[in-house]
């Protein structure tokens, strides 16, 4: 008996652990996780940023996983061989002499060719030493050729790509109502591969003002005209299982407080820019058949860090394209 008691209780506290385990922190858009997509650079961490030094992985993309390149296999040719092999002259003057000795001597000649007393033991001691000087012509020709080998790996020459330094810390994007002076800061930043503007500075932050608006409001057709389709798809999976829950999530109040351009580019026709963004927000979540609130406050304001990366075809609007912890 006190055994199905017990599996019963362990049994409840698996169906309740996924409401038990939500906090304020994962329950705004996004969820508290890292998903979307960023072009090229999906695979590829954004550069760090004074408000965020770093940043998780996207966990969930519609982009494919690019795999890693593999260095091809040297070909046969291509792969240095011995001594004799890359010195075919010496190999087969050696091999020359010392085939002729041997046969000297299986035919009774001696190894000197046959040649008797002190001649024979002349030319013995010329073959010596002339194997002698050829092992040590070749002791010197492979040491010479392994330290050319190994030269360059050591040196610098002027078209050796030095590492990239880190980014310079940026000011912030700016904060409250008088965030798009703060954000005017950044409008002569220019990356490496985008110029961003005041304007663009001013959409990135109005974007996380009203995406959490409108996730607030469960307002998806709102959404659709802020976020790619595959960030609508995961907003849409989250208002379902909150739905399911039987619990409403309401963000008020967003914040920025601080906030540093990662990096911007271009690829295929399409503009990106990541942005590190610390906003505030009172962020509760309520149950549906009462109103409690079951995770969050009304009154206290909490605070969170997160990468977001817009995008925009040229000549469009800016949209929310990923999210991404801190």
């Amino acid at each position: 008996m006190k055994t199905t008691r017990w599996l019963a209780v362990i049994a409840a506290l698996i169906i309740v652990a996924p409401s038990l385990a939500s906090s304020p922190a994962d329950a705004r858009a996004g969820a508290g996780g890292s998903s979307g997509s960023r072009g090229g650079k999906t695979g590829q961490a954004p550069a760090p940023t004074q408000t965020a030094p770093s940043a998780k992985p996207i966990e969930r993309s519609a982009t494919p996983a690019q795999k890693p390149a593999t260095a091809a296999p040297a070909s046969a040719a291509a792969q240095p061989g011995g001594f004799m092999a890359r010195n075919p002259f010496l190999s087969g003057l050696m091999g020359g002499m010392l085939g002729a000795g041997l046969i000297g001597m299986m035919f009774g000649g001696g190894f000197a060719g046959g040649l008797g007393g002190a001649a024979g033991m002349l030319g013995l001691l010329v073959q010596l030493l002339l194997i002698g000087g050829l092992a040590y012509l070749a002791v010197r020709l492979w040491r010479a050729r392994s330290g050319a080998q190994a030269q360059p790996a050591h040196a610098y020459s002027a078209a050796t790509p030095r590492m990239a330094e880190p980014p310079m810390a940026r000011q912030g994007l700016g904060a409250g109502p008088g965030a798009g002076a703060g954000m005017a800061a950044l409008a002569g930043t220019v990356s490496a591969q985008l110029a961003i503007t005041t304007e663009d500075y001013t959409a990135f932050e109005t974007l996380l003002a009203d995406v959490q608006a409108a996730y607030s409001k469960g307002d998806l057709a709102k959404l659709r005209g802020l976020a790619t389709p595959e960030m609508l798809g995961y907003f849409s999976e989250e208002l379902s299982a909150d739905a399911s829950r039987g619990v409403e999530n309401k963000v008020e109040a967003v914040k920025l407080e601080q906030g540093d351009l990662s990096e911007a580019w271009s690829e295929a026709g399409i503009d990106y820019a990541t942005v590190a963004m610390r906003f505030s927000m009172i962020d509760v979540t309520r149950s549906l058949a009462d109103g409690r609130i079951v995770a969050g406050s009304d009154t206290v304001r909490t605070e969170a860090t997160e990468i977001w990366t817009f995008l925009r075809s040229r000549g469009g609007e800016w949209i929310l394209s990923a999210i991404q912890q801190s």
